[in-house]
């Protein structure tokens, strides 16, 4: 088998031969030998898993659960280095680009509002977005505390915080409910591991894509199944691995070379 067919392997097997197999991740290097990348968009290890923020918001949509944060973090520093401010449209989230702007919608009552991206959270893992308590009052969250939402990044702001009144940037999204849909499985510093998972997801329908990542001099080896290119169907892929034993499976969304999304 040549190298580069390793990097595109067809076919799933049994879910039930791997657990916890991601390796564990060595500590970051300083910041200051990474000048090229800003700190929040490296990546990051919260209870022993690992986040990597992506370098875009276009086209990024999810619903989950929407939680709210107030004090005791009003005037604390948020990750970005901002002064988290309770009573501003701000909200964390775990992978977004920081100052992305996003559409959050109330799925229980029809309520909608902007948010700038300006802290990572929420760590649960059914929550997607930590609002702060301006946001969540304009939702009529602050008293149930949690609602499901959906979130649709409408775009960036470049060079920091968008002037008082201004109109959040726009980006052209196509359909968001169909792309190119994988679910991560681990995340390895050894090749040879990677592949070992990779080829007991053998002699089954689904491509298995072994994904390099350089980040802080290591190379690490993604192992990432095609889930298809509905929405939908993808989440349903990602919540059977979670429960046959893949905790920290997550989908994601990313082009393929020679394809479109329709």
């Amino acid at each position: 088998m040549t190298r580069l067919s390793r990097l595109t392997l067809l076919l799933v097997a049994t879910l039930l031969l791997f657990s916890g197999c991601a390796e564990k991740i060595p500590p970051p290097e300083p910041a200051t030998k990474y000048p090229y990348r800003p700190g929040t968009q490296r990546p990051y290890t919260i209870n022993g898993k690992t986040y990597y923020p992506i370098d875009s918001a276009d086209g990024f949509r999810e619903q989950g659960v929407a939680s709210w944060y107030g004090n005791p973090f009003h005037g604390r520093k948020t990750a970005n280095g901002e002064t988290y401010d309770m009573h501003k449209m701000t909200a964390a989230h775990k992978i977004l680009p920081m100052n992305t702007m996003l559409l959050v919608r109330n799925l229980e009552n029809g309520r909608e509002t902007v948010v700038r991206i300006n802290d990572r959270g929420p760590f649960a893992r059914e929550r997607v977005i930590d609002l702060s308590y301006a946001a969540a009052r304009e939702l009529d969250i602050v008293r149930p505390g949690l609602a499901r939402i959906e979130i649709i990044a409408m775009g960036e702001v470049a060079g920091g915080v968008r002037k008082a009144g201004a109109a959040p940037a726009r980006l052209v999204h196509q359909d968001f409910k169909k792309g190119n849909y994988f679910v991560q499985i681990g995340s390895f510093l050894k090749r040879d591991n990677a592949e070992r998972l990779a080829r007991s997801f053998l002699d089954r329908d689904f491509r298995v894509v072994i994904q390099p990542y350089i980040t802080m001099g290591f190379t690490y080896y993604r192992v990432q199944l095609f889930a298809g290119t509905e929405l939908q169907a993808a989440r349903g892929l990602e919540k059977k691995l979670v429960g046959r034993g893949f905790s920290d499976a997550f989908l994601l969304s990313r082009d393929v070379p020679g394809k479109t999304k329709s």
